[in-house]
């Protein structure tokens, strides 16, 4: 079974793209030192797929958490959202995740919910962009119908 970082946790390569560990520790409703030491704690146990976003406002911890669990930055997976507020932003919101989380790039970014409640060609776009560019290494949409 090809893993990722752990021998029990399988992957899952959708279309084609970057493997993607079926197992995850999500980070929604975690705030300060609780974000931070259960994010820790997490990679301490084996975890090795973190997902967090923007509109969670704990990317600066998560980032602390894996630059002190001495782990390669190769061998966890993050995963990041934009909330629908910022299309419009994906610039700059990409710059600021990757700052908050101390990477190059993120494994995964996700448009977390549909702006406006619709699709958006600009947003995707600016997707797209970011994954030429290498700062996101596979990108996708959660939260729609």
């Amino acid at each position: 079974m090809e893993t990722f970082g752990i021998p029990t946790v399988p992957l899952t390569t959708p279309a084609g793209e970057v493997p993607v560990p079926q197992l995850g520790f999500g980070t929604w409703q975690s705030e300060g030192d609780e974000a931070y030491t259960s994010v820790r704690t997490a990679l301490e146990v084996g975890y090795r797929h973190i997902d967090t976003a923007t509109m969670y406002g704990n990317e600066d911890l998560v980032g602390r958490a894996l630059a002190d669990s001495g782990l390669d930055r190769s061998d966890v997976f993050v995963t990041t959202k934009l909330r629908p507020n910022d299309a419009g932003r994906e610039d700059e919101v990409i710059e600021a995740s990757l700052r908050n989380l101390g990477t190059d790039h993120v494994d995964l970014w996700l448009v977390h919910w549909p702006p406006d409640g619709d699709a958006s060609p600009h947003t995707w776009e600016r997707f797209i962009a970011a994954h030429e560019a290498g700062r996101a290494r596979a990108i996708g949409v959660s939260n729609y119908s």
